[in-house]
């Protein structure tokens, strides 16, 4: 799965494997340099600008042809509120999406491509934003905490906006992969007071499932994880609250960690006797993958919509 011109560069876990200067194994077969290269997608995406900046153009255009989003407040911080995209029929199902970008970068309105499929197809959209983790003074817990109270606002305030609150789907890409894991596996009755099937169904696109990694690599220098927080935050420690199938969704191109933490977590999932399909996108890199969201006919956007029943 090496690019032309790139691989020699490139620590590939073959590469890592026949260098003998490589040190300690840190994770798994991996040492620190290759498992640091393994959670940096620019690693493995060369083509990670490029991507960016028509999925960038994509935007523009669906926010040109959609009519503009609702903003809806579901707590006191500025930043928490949800665009919310009104497909106009009554009683409609929500697809609500957490994005990525290192749990620091993008926001809600970035993501309106991603939105445009569903709302065609007749579904309300709800693109969540929520803090930076740089700026959030509780770190990773506090943004898994506000994306678990945006997704209650929308279950308990569905009538509101005319939709129908037994039918909200999650969704989420890299690490909003992770934040949908983790309101798939949110407590809903011991946390909120709710039902435990809130969520309808949900799709972890390229997402991190078990936080120790992520811990032990470069990304801990801004997420400052602990013990303690891993367990707390890895949806594939918190399976017993899983009450919903799932779709787990990833690129042959994408590292070799991204890889194996969905097969991994599909496998958990498997293996508490839950519900998950594995969709494996073939030659398609992290951020290929997102783009496939956004077409009715890509890879993860018709599962998602089989999901919710619309093909």
């Amino acid at each position: 799965m090496a690019f032309a011109g790139v691989a020699s560069t490139l620590p590939w876990r073959t590469l890592v494997a026949q260098d003998t200067s490589a040190g300690p194994a840190v994770w798994l077969d991996l040492d620190q340099a290759a498992l640091d290269a393994a959670y940096d997608q620019r690693v493995y995406a060369p083509n990670m600008d490029a991507v960016q900046a028509q999925q960038a153009a994509m935007n523009e255009a669906a926010r040109s042809r959609l009519e503009p989003p609702t903003r809806h407040r579901y707590g006191s911080a500025a930043i928490e509120g949800i665009d919310f995209y009104d497909c106009g029929v009554a009683g409609a199902p929500m697809f609500a999406f957490l994005h990525g970008g290192t749990w620091r970068f993008g926001t809600a309105a970035d993501y309106a491509f991603v939105a445009e499929p569903y709302v065609r197809a007749g579904a309300h959209v709800a693109l969540v934003d929520f803090s930076p983790v740089d700026a959030a003074p509780g770190g990773l817990t506090e943004i898994v905490g506000q994306v678990r109270r945006a997704i209650a606002w929308l279950y308990q305030n569905a009538a509101q906006i005319d939709a129908d609150g037994a039918r909200l789907y999650v969704a989420g890409h890299s690490s909003g992969g992770h934040l949908a894991g983790a309101v798939l596996t949110t407590d809903w009755r011991g946390d909120f007071g709710l039902p435990p099937d809130v969520v309808r169904a949900g799709m972890c696109i390229s997402g991190m499932f078990d936080l120790e990694p992520v811990r032990l690599s470069w990304r801990n220098e801004y997420l400052s994880l602990d013990a303690a927080a891993v367990d707390a935050l890895s949806p594939q420690r918190r399976l017993e609250h899983l009450n919903a199938p799932i779709i787990v969704a990833y690129g042959t191109h994408e590292t070799p960690e991204f890889q194996r933490q969905s097969r991994d977590f599909a496998e958990a999932v498997r293996a508490a006797g839950k519900t998950v399909e594995l969709v494996v996108g073939e030659s398609l890199n992290h951020f290929e993958i997102r783009g496939t969201l956004a077409n009715p006919y890509g890879l993860t956007g018709y599962a998602a919509l089989k999901q919710m029943g619309f093909v």
